[in-house]
């Protein structure tokens, strides 16, 4: 990836931070933030990077522009609620997604279900697939919000389906994990490495709907599996998975993944099982997301990024360092004390300067595990 489009990516992900941040500054009225800060991650740069990488061109061309370009103006007329103009926008991203998913894989994707196929190309179809049916069915949801009105629920809303174009980032990282576990003779290792494909993927498809539908009870029994997939993929990857500079940051990634996951089920207890009011649970549900957005999935669009540039001239150490105060600590309780907001701002900026521009052979570099 070009030094430019590199550029272009980090001002977008510190943009999306900044936006974030902007609710404590600037009253939004009727307009939410929110959505400006979770679409231009997850959307607009983890969308994009995901198609660019699953072109392997090595060059920005006019598909991806049209991309790029209709993503940020899905996020944009979602956030000024110009719903119309927005449906047809997130009709013609997936088009693009599936041009670019039958291109690569095919137009049936079988290929998920055969257990000859690599697994970590499965993760990758898997991501593509989540991606254009998260855009169609958040346009369904506006669709029936916003004009007909044929389905109430609650939970049925745009916000609830960020899910839908965080979780294509999280399984292009989980492709790029699986791609480097080594195969090792016997079955153990097939096995968990299947067991872990099946378990995310279905594990939050049924998540998500239970949420949509507030089954209560089984929101805890996936949580808790998802939980022990993490867990079990984290060891795997550690044990099996060769040795090369990416590894600590992706080891680094499945600690803030694992951090969201325990988050998450203690989110989930409070709610239901404590019987909490969910305004309690505000600053834990926030907590878990900027760990599942600007930890878990920033380390895996990093080394996307720079994945033909490694070994860099990287101290992961103290990257590592900066990444999980900045992220766990500034970023969480900026919410409390404001001026926090701004000093999160500079931290990020400054993982991003190192994590897209640092050049050349590593040095310097201490393990991290």
């Amino acid at each position: 990836m070009s030094v430019k489009v590199r550029l272009f990516f980090a001002v977008l992900m510190l943009l999306a931070l900044t936006f974030g941040y902007l609710h404590l500054f600037v009253g939004g009225g009727a307009y939410n933030f929110e959505r400006l800060h979770i679409f231009l991650f997850n959307l607009c740069s983890g969308g994009t990077i995901l198609l660019y990488f699953t072109e392997d061109l090595q060059r920005f061309t006019g598909k991806l522009v049209l991309f790029l370009a209709l993503a940020i103006g899905f996020a944009v007329l979602s956030f000024y609620q110009i719903y119309g103009p927005a449906i047809v926008t997130a009709w013609g991203l997936s088009i693009i997604v599936e041009m670019v998913r039958i291109k690569r894989f095919s137009f049936i994707p079988l290929q998920l279900f055969k257990k000859d196929e690599p697994v970590y190309l499965r993760f990758h179809q898997a991501s593509l697939l989540c991606l254009s049916v998260g855009l169609i069915v958040s346009s369904l949801v506006i669709l029936n919000n916003e004009f007909l009105h044929l389905i109430y629920l609650p939970k049925l809303k745009l916000d609830t389906f960020f899910l839908g174009f965080s979780f294509p980032v999280s399984l292009i990282t989980m492709s790029i994990i699986f791609s480097s576990i080594e195969n090792k003779p016997g079955t153990q290792v097939k096995i968990m490495k299947e067991i872990g494909f099946w378990a995310i993927n279905l594990g939050v498809i049924f998540f998500f709907c239970l949420i949509i539908f507030e089954i209560i009870i089984p929101q805890i029994i996936v949580t808790a599996i998802l939980f022990f997939a993490v867990l079990m993929i984290f060891y795997i990857y550690y044990r099996y998975s060769r040795r090369m500079q990416q590894k600590n940051f992706l080891i680094s990634g499945l600690g803030f993944l694992f951090f969201s996951a325990v988050t998450g089920v203690l989110y989930v207890w409070f709610e239901f099982i404590l019987d909490y009011h969910p305004g309690q649970l505000k600053e834990l549900l926030r907590l878990h997301a900027f760990a599942s957005l600007y930890g878990w999935n920033l380390c895996g669009l990093a080394v996307i990024c720079r994945y033909r540039d490694f070994p860099i001239q990287l101290h992961s150490t103290t990257i590592i360092i900066l990444h999980w105060v900045t992220v766990i600590i500034a970023a969480t309780l900026a919410n409390y004390y404001p001026v926090l907001a701004t000093i999160s701002v500079l931290g990020y900026a400054a993982i991003l300067y190192l994590l897209f521009f640092s050049k050349g052979e590593a040095f310097g570099q201490k393990k991290f595990l």
